[in-house]
């Protein structure tokens, strides 16, 4: 393989869009990149495959890349994140009947993510006092931002989401499935999946994953960190023919070109509008009803979001700590935050100053503020 030629992997969703339109619109092919794609349907499969050095680079689950750096759960494999290629994009779906449960359990809106986890809590009870089996919810891998957001939503509510539900592993194609067949209750996944859910009324949207985290660290170009150190010139490239390709996106008149260059069968494979709505922020949280705005669901490349923040791998970092995934130490915490590499980005897209960050830049719904110099004054906070 020469140096000019790379292989990169991807999950059908909409936040591997920056990547599929810098390959379908020829931004790679300009800064002399021949790029092949290769759809996946599995995390684990795109981790392990770029680990190996199948891939040289990957559309990757944010957590994944810091874990796979600090060896938590899987081989250590040093990765680094120059580029975001999304923040947020998520959602909770649930089946029509666990909806109406929730509803009727409410005590207020059940708009409100306090609300509804404080209605699960009543439903999980009702069921266990029936014999019933637990709650099942869908997410993408153990090291997502879907787990976390499901288990911070559910705590909330007082729900234990490891003793009182019960949380599985779905590659994000077989999600609704899943919930066609009534294996699963709900889940938590990526654009446009929950869409195609509610578009075959087999599912409603809860919340979206920006209800739950504002501004949640979703998913990274990232790369094996030997690979980086070999490639500088290569790996800048790339990072502008992805930023080229998001300002593209990010023109509201592209808007259906993009949607059709990712429909295909190949890339995400679903009708152009679920893929559009996505990009707009603006989704149909049930069959036949309104669209509803959400212009933070998804984020890519605008408002700083392309920017990897090492304050942001920290937060993943007390997750995995959390949820006991990893114990802390402040040399894993040092590792995590080395994983996003800022001064790589600001190299190539934006040699200015960094954009300031927010007193909370993460934004959780529920919880302490997020201290990235406390992380086990952090955690603490949950259990008191």
């Amino acid at each position: 393989m020469t140096e000019d030629n790379l292989r990169i992997g991807f999950i059908p969703l909409v936040d591997a869009a920056a990547l599929i339109v810098a390959v379908d619109k020829g931004f790679a092919a300009r800064e002399g990149l021949a790029v092949e794609l290769v759809r996946e349907v599995s995390w684990s499969n795109v981790r392990d495959k770029l680990n190996i050095g199948l891939f040289d680079a990957a559309h990757l689950l944010a957590p994944v890349a810091v874990a796979s750096s600090l060896g938590v759960g899987h081989v250590r494999v040093p990765l680094l994140v120059p580029y975001m290629l999304g923040l947020n994009g998520n959602a909770i779906t649930v089946s029509p009947e666990l909806y109406d449960a929730l509803a009727a359990a409410a005590d207020g809106d059940l708009r409100d993510p306090t609300i509804s986890a404080r209605a699960l809590a009543v439903v999980i009870a009702n069921r266990r006092r029936q014999g019933r089996t637990p709650v099942i919810f869908g997410m993408t891998f153990p090291f997502s931002t879907h787990n976390y957001q499901l288990r911070f939503w559910m705590a909330a509510g007082g729900v234990d989401p490891d003793e009182d539900a019960q949380l599985v592993v779905l590659p994000p194609p077989y999600m609704v499935d899943s919930l066609a067949s009534h294996q699963v209750d709900g889940f938590c996944v990526g654009a446009p999946w929950n869409s195609v859910a509610v578009e075959m009324g087999i599912g409603k949207i809860l919340h979206f994953g920006c209800d739950i985290v504002a501004r949640a660290p979703e998913k990274v170009l990232a790369l094996r960190a030997a690979w980086a150190a070999n490639r500088a010139d290569t790996l800048a490239r790339l990072i502008r023919a992805i930023g080229g390709a998001a300002t593209f996106l990010g023109d509201p008149d592209n808007l259906d070109e993009v949607a059709a260059l990712m429909s295909a069968p190949h890339r995400v494979g679903v009708v152009p509008q679920l893929i559009r709505s996505a990009l707009e922020g603006r989704l149909r949280v049930a069959l036949g009803g309104a669209s509803l705005p959400a212009p933070n669901y998804i984020l890519i490349g605008r408002d700083d979001a392309a920017r990897p923040e090492s304050v942001h791998a920290a937060w993943l970092y007390a997750q995995m700590v959390r949820w006991n995934q990893a114990p802390f130490s402040p040399e894993l915490l040092a590792a995590a935050k080395a994983c996003f590499r800022p001064d790589i980005y600001d190299a190539v897209v934006a040699p200015s100053a960094p954009p300031p960050l927010t007193r909370d830049p993460v934004g959780a719904f529920a919880g302490p503020l997020f201290d990235a110099d406390d992380i086990a004054g952090y955690v603490a906070a949950f259990k008191t």
